[in-house]
């Protein structure tokens, strides 16, 4: 997990919970857990735009992927070290037309997996289909 700048929240813990649909427990439970780290400031903690982003994707992890503590963690841990992966190989990568495109497109995919919780061959599936229509268009 990032560290971060002891400022950077904006959302005092009642206004996240209601930002995110969640109780204020259940914050505090995630953060004990370490799936986030919110600021703190004069002993309140401190939300921000990121950590409000990330538990709206922590609950849709466990509402619509049905995970506990240990796959949240497991998923975000994969997550961030995909998005890690795919800005290294940009930062090394210039050409867009490439065999490894190909590998952004799947690093792309198995992110988006991750964060919506569409099981691997209904996601595949899902961009064949939309891939497909786009042909269909354009020869028409």
């Amino acid at each position: 997990m990032e560290v971060k700048e002891p400022c950077n929240g904006v959302y005092i813990m009642g206004i996240a919970a209601r930002l995110t649909g969640m109780h204020p427990q259940t914050l505090r439970k995630y953060e004990k857990a370490g799936l986030l780290l919110p600021a703190r400031q004069h002993g309140l903690r401190l939300y921000s735009d990121d950590d409000i982003a990330r538990l709206r994707m922590i609950k849709h992890l466990v509402e619509e992927g049905g995970l506990n503590l240990a796959g949240l963690r497991l998923a975000l841990d994969i997550r961030e070290r995909l998005v890690e992966l795919r800005k290294l190989l940009a930062s090394m990568i210039s050409t867009e037309d490439s065999p490894q495109q190909q590998v952004f497109s799947f690093l792309d995919e198995t992110i988006q997996i991750l964060e919506t919780c569409t099981p691997a061959k209904a996601f595949r599936n899902k961009l064949v289909e939309g891939r497909r229509s786009n042909e269909h268009k354009q020869v028409h």
